[in-house]
């Protein structure tokens, strides 16, 4: 008797199976820049569905190893990375991960080039784009810093594509006193009788703590508290020798996911560091930084998205039960399809993103577009990091119970997902951002009449109805915030993640709506306006009013009076 086996899902050129990213690239890129970078996108998909596909399933249960001592008592506090993350390092650097961005040639759709190979690379590499996101944003935040000698000094290793020349940094924000209020940070910065600054302090959670620099926050003694007192420092991690400079790591730490990351808890005994912009003003000098990373962070959690419907597709179409395959089941198809819908709506948002801090990085970004741009950063991280990990949960059951073993590689999927809503920013901490960038109304305006400019484009009756359905989300948004503005702080505070998720799901569905139209126009193809009809039939205004009274009852367990 032959016992039968399931096989395995597969994948193939991943920029040639992304009908999605080819049909966006056709839209916004002129052919001449396709034509130019299309050659990197297939070779990049090829490494993706192939090599780096295959390490990383070999490379499963590979961890960075800290050896803190070596085996004649000196520490030496030497970090290990796995052989997918190894290779991994040199491929970003050779295929241009960061480098693509700052090269010349494209002018404002380098950003697309760059971000496009960042979402074929991220899926196969186990979140090796975590420390490629903190170069991108360090090597941005060191060009506008004007610093000339460490712009001189670090820029060549940060953008380059030679692997033993490459650099990358850090980000040393973290500490015990919390993640997301860095003014309340304790390390300490002293200068010496040289005149060299040094910094003290416990850096409780710093991701990828191999890398050659870091861009961190410490208070220069005599400064006052909260953010204005912080000061952003430079500082590389080695000597020549490759000791570390009055740096002690205590331990790597133990994560749900992103466990090829090395992440560490790290000790400053008097790092030598060097001040980037001033000795003040340390939080709104991260700035460019964190918009970077969150940009990234948006990006892959749309490519991880991306990855678990090529793997949940694929499998559909193999596996054989109660009379047919997968795929020819109603309601598997169904679930399939609510996924897509929402991975399209994060794909196009995320890219919009791009589009934008391309257009600003040259110059050409001016009155509402740049008003959208101060806006998305933080609701485009937000929205996408919620849709990721409701997909990857979604996309491990329809593997049922195949899902839930490790060996099969797609419990990753999960456990890196949850990452997405937490690093740069949880999704409260940037709803609140989202308010406080509605000062002068200017965004919310931009939102509305972007959302406005897609619907009036669509020409095909079903599109046009479903951006209605933005339309109305947005004016109900915009209600809302009017009349819990006139409640007082309590009431906006508490109805921000719900206004926050509204205006992303409402931009996304445009979006959707815009681009459906395209491609009908040009491709006549009407996947993408299913994606947009699927994503409009889903809850896109969350906008509601809750009693604070039970809020406050349910959260802490307190008694309601009737």
């Amino acid at each position: 008797m032959k016992l039968f086996n399931q096989s395995p899902p597969e994948l193939g050129n991943q920029y040639i199976a992304d009908r999605m990213l080819r049909s966006y690239l056709h839209r916004h890129l002129p052919a001449e820049v396709l034509k130019q970078i299309e050659t990197d996108l297939f070779t990049m998909g090829e490494l993706a569905g192939g090599e780096l596909y295959r390490l990383q399933l070999a490379d499963r249960l590979n961890e960075p190893v800290l050896t803190q001592w070596d085996a004649w008592g000196s520490r030496v506090d030497q970090i290990e990375l796995t052989p997918l993350w190894q290779r991994a390092e040199k491929i970003a650097a050779e295929m241009g991960v960061v480098a693509a961005a700052y090269e010349s040639t494209l002018g404002h759709f380098a950003r697309t080039h760059q971000f496009a190979l960042a979402y074929l690379f991220h899926p196969s590499t186990d979140v090796y784009t975590c420390p490629l996101a903190m170069t991108d944003g360090a090597a941005r935040t060191l060009l506008l810093s004007g610093n000339q000698r460490l712009i001189s000094r670090a820029i060549p290793h940060l953008t380059s594509r030679s692997p033993g020349f490459f650099w990358t940094s850090g980000q040393w924000m973290t500490e015990f006193t919390g993640g997301s209020d860095v003014g309340l940070s304790e390390t300490v910065a002293r200068q010496d009788e040289q005149g060299i600054w040094r910094l003290y302090g416990r850096k409780w959670f710093t991701s990828a703590a191999t890398s050659q620099i870091a861009l961190t926050l410490a208070r220069p003694e005599g400064n006052g508290p909260g953010g204005k007192g912080l000061a952003l420092f430079y500082l590389e991690t080695r000597d020549e020798r490759g000791r570390l400079l009055n740096i002690s790591v205590n331990r790597l730490k133990d994560k749900l996911g992103t466990r090829k990351v090395p992440t560490a808890e790290l000790m400053l005994t008097g790092t030598p560091a060097e001040p980037l912009m001033g000795l003040d003003n340390g939080v709104r000098n991260i700035v460019p930084m964190l918009h970077l990373t969150r940009t990234w962070n948006s990006v892959m959690a749309a490519a991880t998205m991306r990855r678990g419907m090529a793997l949940a597709r694929d499998y559909a179409q193999r596996r054989f039960a109660f009379g047919s395959n997968l795929s020819e089941k109603p309601l598997h198809l169904d679930t399939l399809a609510a996924l897509q819908a929402e991975t399209e709506a994060a794909f196009h948002l995320s890219f919009f993103l791009v589009d934008l801090i391309g257009q600003n990085e040259h110059h050409e970004l001016q009155g509402e577009r740049a008003d959208l741009l101060r806006m998305l950063t933080s609701i485009a991280k937000l929205s996408t990091g919620r849709q990721a990990v409701q997909v990857a949960s979604e996309v491990l059951e329809a593997f049922g119970g195949a899902g839930y073993v490790e060996d099969t590689g797609l419990p990753l999927l999960l456990r890196d997902s949850q990452v997405l809503p937490i690093w740069e920013g949880t999704t409260n901490v940037l709803s609140l951002d989202t308010l406080r960038g509605l000062t002068d109304g200017a965004g919310l305006e931009a939102i509305k009449n972007k959302v406005d400019q897609a619907v009036q484009a669509a020409r095909d009756t079903r599109l046009s109805n479903a951006g209605r359905t933005a339309q109305r989300a947005l004016f109900n948004a915009q209600a809302w915030l009017q009349a819990a503005a006139q409640q007082g702080q309590p009431a906006l505070e508490a109805g921000a993640r719900r206004f926050a998720l509204t205006l992303g799901r409402a931009l996304s569905l445009a979006l959707l709506v815009e681009h459906g139209q395209w491609s009908l126009d040009y491709e006549q193809d009407g996947r993408a306006r299913a994606a947009a009809l699927r994503f409009a039939a889903t809850p896109i205004d969350l906008v509601t009013e809750m009693d604070a009274t039970h809020a406050r009852a349910l959260a802490n367990d307190e008694i309601l009076p009737v």
